[in-house]
């Protein structure tokens, strides 16, 4: 599997919601988050299991909620660790930080 193969889709519900890949028939790749009363995503967990490490997949569920960031006009507050790091990395999301 290479990255462009990598398909995620976005799971909403009113309060809370998930962006996922599924990499394997029962195996899934998922980013997490709630949605707080003034509109901001707040991202709490991102999980790749180890076998699919280092492929880029939690990157491309980061990049998701960016783009949806940018095409909706929320912010994003990121609690997880892992998406913490990458707005370091990427200082140009810095207006999409809640």
């Amino acid at each position: 599997m290479t990255t462009a193969d990598i398909t995620v889709i976005r799971q909403d519900s009113a309060t809370r919601g998930r962006y996922m890949v599924e990499l394997a028939p029962g195996v899934e790749a998922e980013m997490t988050y709630r949605k707080t009363p003034a509109g901001v995503m707040s991202i709490d967990h991102t999980g790749v299991p180890s076998e699919f490490g280092g492929r880029g997949i939690a990157a491309k569920l980061v990049n998701a909620a960016i783009a949806d960031a940018r095409a909706e006009g929320f912010k994003i507050e990121p609690l997880c660790s892992y998406v913490e790091a990458q707005f370091r990395r990427h200082p140009e999301w810095a207006d999409l930080r809640a």
